[in-house]
């Protein structure tokens, strides 16, 4: 039985999340990725509206904040995007303390750095076929898509950067970067799965 938790961080219009929905149902394990948001809203009060617009708004105190306290214990004073960062990453702990499963995006990478069973996947793609899955799959006009992506990526870039202190998309910060254009869908569920479960084998080695 598997025991491995999957982030998938990923540009918009990539295929990332039908990767790692077609992941889930292949391992049979949980999928979270709006489910998170309901999850988050129903522990803390807070309308579902606040953790679906999370990464369009930053403060400039949670890192501070974090290395005080840690978790949403004793931040009350802080701007309401920063509770919102906590209160998520505090679901993104407790979903990933129940056992295997895959979670999409909101810096789950950073947010369960400090868990061995974790393996972080970052998925990429060319502009064309990010804008034909934008058309066809989130119904964004096609005159449009391309710039609407590319706000999308840089306000992605910019939440996860200032959350963590890292860079985006950058190499180092996953176990696996994976051009989905190069292989397609299918196939980088393939090697994902691999990688899991060549990880665990090693691991009981």
């Amino acid at each position: 039985m598997l025991s491995s938790v999957i982030t998938i961080s990923r540009q918009f219009g990539s295929g990332g999340r039908f990767i790692g929905k077609m992941l889930a149902e292949r391992l049979g394990i949980p999928f979270y990725d709006n489910e998170l948001i309901t999850i988050a809203a129903k522990h803390s009060g807070y309308s579902e509206g606040l953790f679906e617009n999370a990464d369009k708004n930053t403060s400039h105190s949670l890192l501070y904040s974090l290395s005080m306290f840690g978790t949403t214990a004793g931040v009350y004073g802080l701007p309401l995007s920063d509770k919102v960062f906590l209160i998520q990453s505090d679901v993104i702990r407790k979903v990933a303390s129940e056992g295997a499963c895959v979670v999409i995006g909101r810096c789950a990478d950073y947010v369960l750095k400090d868990n061995p069973n974790v393996v972080n996947v970052f998925i990429h793609s060319d502009t064309k076929s990010k804008v034909e899955r934008a058309v066809k799959y989130y119904n964004i006009e096609e005159k449009d898509a391309a710039n609407q992506i590319n706000k999308i990526d840089k306000k992605r870039s910019t939440y996860y950067s200032y959350y963590t202190g890292q860079k985006w998309g950058e190499a180092s910060n996953y176990d696996l970067s994976l051009h989905c254009d190069a292989i397609g869908v299918e196939k980088c569920v393939d090697i994902i799965e691999m990688f899991v479960k060549q990880k665990e084998e090693n691991a009981k080695a």
